[in-house]
């Protein structure tokens, strides 16, 4: 090994000499790549093609040992350090500039317990990891809607899927994690052990440690359900918002819909004729009685001739994956999100006419039910808070890299952001926070709870090592 540029965490340049490394490298089982090795371009590359970061290196540890050493080593030598679970956040914190990056996948592993109705999933799962084992078991819990999601960062940041409705939101159902925080030591962390802790994992996680182990509550559901994708001509768009707006007030929990608004995209499932044409789409999960589906879908049903209809029986595990082809690795996106608690009339004009007008031949205007079980809850039970919110919605834009429009497709979805904010309950998503996000719309996710998770920031990792996420920042002792 020879000496390496490094970046500290106050910003400055400086070096690690070979013999510095050389100990490190004793210290870890698993391996550590720096950019001119076979395969760290693999390692540091994102789901978002628009962020752009280089670490000085990655660890890609194969036990939670290797994670304690590689976070002692970032801390001893005042190393910018991030967490790469799947490299699916919209933001890229997975990665940092200069610094040391614990690409966690090779801790996939997940163990079901069926008697007891949980699962114990290792740091680096995606969600369809974790959904293709507990679903051996007919079994399963809200973990996304995308397979190649991260587990971590997904449920770190609260998560939500078809199942929040009748579930809440991810961490509404964790029972418990493994965590090595910022002073090095392996922590549990459940409602009884380190309950602050784990109050605080419960929606801001990624800002106290590395989470090595998640072990969560499970529920019956499949292995079959119903759903699929169904998509109307645009020219119904004012049908099919009134439609959705009815069916999300008296839909059971077992039937979640999600509305976007797009354009057809060139698949095969999609006539050619309708390939580019602005269309209403929805995206159904029925995990109830299936011999009830009919009657549950029929204000779906009754909406007309569709241009796409793929709804039909399917493996749970099937539908968990429907979505994954609309959002390829390495696309640029960029997303502007709001949290809802009604789909009033001038709230889904807003958005018909936005979604009319969008310029961006990949974006969505979209709405995501999750009303249900997470409002039941205190708005202070886990960090995640919003327990007010209904919908999910907002505008996802996405074009090839190389687009010359790049510049112009985040301007306009900033300015469609303007327009459908006013209708936010005044939260929003931690995980759909991009990097150009500041403070202020960082504090509007915790809202109430912002100032318990600084004082359990301050306690567990005072001197902000775990930075590289949608940051709060610990205490300033001077003051």
């Amino acid at each position: 090994m020879s000496q390496t540029t490094i970046t500290t965490q106050d910003g400055e340049t400086t070096s690690l000499s070979a013999e510095t490394l050389e100990s490190f490298d004793h210290r870890v089982r698993g391996s550590i790549l720096f950019p001119a090795d076979t395969g760290f371009e693999e390692a540091t590359r994102l789901w978002n093609g628009m962020i752009e970061k280089t670490p000085a290196l990655v660890v890609q540890p194969t036990g939670t040992a290797d994670v304690v050493a590689a976070v002692e080593f970032a801390r001893d030598h005042d190393l910018s350090i991030s967490v790469k679970g799947g490299g699916h956040n919209i933001a890229g914190t997975a990665l940092v500039d200069g610094g040391l990056t614990i690409d966690l996948c090779r801790l996939r592993g997940v163990v079901v317990d069926p008697d007891s109705r949980t699962a114990t999933a290792q740091g680096g799962c995606l969600v369809g990891d974790v959904d293709r084992e507990t679903q051996l078991h007919g079994l399963a819990t809200p973990l996304g809607f995308v397979s190649e999601t991260g587990l971590a960062g997904l449920t770190l940041g609260g998560g939500f899927g078809y199942l929040t409705r009748r579930f809440g939101w991810a961490v509404d159902n964790l029972l418990e994690v493994e965590i090595v925080t910022a002073d090095g030591e392996v922590r549990r962390a459940s409602r009884e052990t380190n309950a602050d802790l784990f109050w605080a994992v419960r929606g801001a996680g990624h800002n106290f440690g590395v989470v090595t182990s998640f072990t969560f509550q499970l529920h019956a559901v499949g292995p079959t359900v119903y759903g699929g994708l169904i998509a109307w001509p645009f020219d119904s768009a004012e049908d099919v918002l009134e439609t959705y707006r009815a069916l999300t007030d008296e839909a059971p929990r077992t039937l979640t819909a999600f509305l976007i608004l797009r354009r057809a995209p060139p698949a095969p499932f999609v006539p050619e004729e309708w390939h580019g044409k602005r269309i209403c789409a929805m995206a159904v999960c029925y995990s109830g009685d299936l011999e009830t589906v009919e009657e549950v879908l029929s204000p779906i049903r009754g909406l007309g001739e569709p241009v796409v209809d793929l709804l039909q029986e399917q493996p749970y595990t099937q539908l968990q994956s429907y979505l994954d082809a609309t959002q390829p690795k390495g696309h640029n996106y960029y997303w502007k999100t709001e949290f809802a608690s009604e789909l009033g009339d001038e709230f889904l004009s807003t958005m018909r006419e936005l979604a009319a007008e969008c310029p961006i031949p990949g974006a969505q205007l979209l709405f995501a039910h999750v009303g249900g079980a997470l409002n039941e809850r205190e708005e202070g039970d886990g960090a995640v808070g919003n327990r007010d919110a209904r919908f999910v919605y907002g505008a996802a834009g996405m074009w090839e890299p190389d687009d010359p429009q790049s510049a112009a497709h985040q301007q306009w979805i900033r300015e469609a952001w303007e327009q459908f904010q006013p209708f936010s309950t005044g939260g929003n998503y931690v995980n759909f926070q991009t990097a150009d996000d500041d403070e202020k719309r960082l504090r509007a996710t915790y809202e109430a709870n912002f100032d318990r998770l600084v004082s359990a920031k301050t306690a567990y990792d005072p001197d902000n090592v775990f930075r590289s996420n949608r940051n709060v920042r610990p205490a300033d002792p001077t003051r």
